[in-house]
C-alpha cells in the first residue's frame, strides 16, 4: 500500500511545477496513417507504461487525447516530470490542418501553464534525434506567440 501510494505520486504531474511544453514528431513515414492507439502500442512494445505523449495531432488535424496532462510524460528523457508533450503524427511533412491544431494545443497550455518555454525535443534535452524536423522558434514568430 505505501508503495502503491509512492509509485502513484511519482506518476503525479504537478501543474505548479511544468517548465516546458515539448514539441514532437512521430517519425513516422510521411504517408503513413497512424494515430494514438498506434503509439501507444509502439511505446508498450519499448516497456513504457503506454503512450508517452500527452497530446497526439493526427494528419487530419484531430487532437488525440494520449496521457492525461496531470500524468508524466515520456517523451523527453530528464524533464518528463516538468513537462508536457504534444507529437505530429509524421516526419517532416505537417500540412495546415496539424499546424492549425498545434497552435490550439500550445495556446491552451500556454494558458495554464504561462510560464513554460515551448520546444522542439531536439532543443530541450541533448539528443541525437531531430525531432520535430522544424524550427520551433521560427514557428512560434510566424504564429505571433511569445515563448518565454
Amino acid at each position: 500500500p505505501l508503495k502503491l501510494k509512492d509509485s502513484l505520486l511519482k506518476a503525479y504531474l504537478d501543474p505548479k511545477k511544468i517548465k516546458y511544453i515539448v514539441i514532437h514528431c512521430s517519425d513516422t513515414p510521411n504517408t503513413e496513417i497512424v494515430n494514438a492507439e498506434d503509439i501507444h502500442k509502439m511505446h508498450l512494445k519499448f516497456g513504457w507504461h503506454g503512450i508517452g505523449y500527452h497530446k497526439v495531432i493526427l494528419k487530419s488535424g484531430k487532437v488525440s487525447n494520449g496521457r492525461p496532462d496531470y500524468w508524466v510524460g515520456a517523451h523527453a528523457f530528464g524533464i518528463n516530470h516538468v513537462s508536457l508533450g504534444v507529437c505530429l503524427i509524421g516526419k517532416n511533412k505537417f500540412n495546415d490542418n496539424q499546424f492549425k491544431s498545434l497552435r490550439k494545443v500550445i495556446l491552451d497550455w500556454r494558458a495554464q501553464f504561462p510560464s513554460a518555454i515551448i520546444k522542439g525535443h531536439k532543443d530541450a534535452i541533448k539528443t541525437e534525434k531531430t525531432c520535430p524536423n522544424f524550427d520551433v522558434n521560427k514557428w512560434l514568430i510566424s504564429q505571433k506567440i511569445k515563448n518565454v
